[in-house]
């Protein structure tokens, strides 16, 4: 029997890299999928990509209009959710504290922080008992990469979130996990030299960059039935990043 069977997930931001390739595996389990993208264009082409038990609706998740629009669909459609993969996030890289303005702060916490917060509020009516969430974090909530301090608080922020949910939901049995990617070989790297891509590598561990493939079976686990007595973490699939 397939992991997912007769699930619905809602999969947000997922029309590029580690979010598609969990939108994939997540349908080839078994599960009907709900994706969310900003752009009506690429969400298109996702949908074609994964080609069945998809529905791509637009949506900001920083938009609170957009996420009431995205549950109305879902509930229409399904009634329910049993996996919510909170994965839509932006980061501005390479801003160190004296040159951060207000526009940088206001998009990154809008999105990753706030859209998060309410991604997972709206949820709660389709949300089933024992139902699985799941939130985009990253190795920078615990390392202080220079020039990142916005970002890096943003994704503190979610693993804090995941603390008090868990207890605040746990008479539903809701469980609430953060998945933490370290350097992925995701768009981001597009057009990027071989050497600089070696050079990341040389400060993993395992010696080489992840795939969006990786991340995408860690969140089956998280989704499934067989993380059944798991809430409350943040896992870090990192190649060993974080971990020294």
């Amino acid at each position: 029997m397939k992991k997912l069977e007769n699930k619905v997930a809602v999969i947000t931001g997922a029309t590029s890299g580690m979010a598609l390739a969990t939108a994939k595996l997540f349908v080839e389990e078994g599960a009907y999928v709900f994706i969310t993208g900003r752009r009506q264009e690429q969400l298109d082409a996702a949908v074609k990509e994964i080609g069945r038990n998809i529905t791509g609706v637009r949506a900001d998740s920083a938009n609170l209009a957009d996420l009431d629009h995205l549950y109305e669909v879902v509930k229409a459609e399904k009634g329910r959710i049993d996996i919510l993969y909170a994965s839509s996030g932006v980061g501005d890289f390479g801003i160190p504290i004296g040159t951060v303005t207000e526009e940088v702060y206001a998009k990154t916490f809008d999105v990753n922080v706030k859209g998060t917060l309410f991604t997972v509020q709206k949820a709660l009516p389709l949300l089933t008992d024992s139902a699985s969430v799941i939130m985009t974090g990253s190795i920078a909530s615990v390392k202080g990469f220079e020039g990142m301090g916005v970002y890096n608080a943003s994704k503190a922020a979610i693993r804090s979130f995941a603390r008090t949910w868990t207890v605040e939901l746990k008479a539903r049995k809701i469980r609430i996990n953060v998945l933490s990617p370290g350097t992925i070989d995701t768009g981001i790297f597009v057009g990027v030299p071989q050497e600089v891509k070696d050079s990341f590598a040389t400060i993993i561990p395992m010696g080489r960059i992840g795939s969006s493939e990786e991340i995408a079976k860690v969140a089956l686990f998280l989704a499934s039935d067989d993380s059944s007595f798991v809430t409350g973490i943040e896992l870090f699939v990192d190649g060993g990043a974080a971990q020294i």
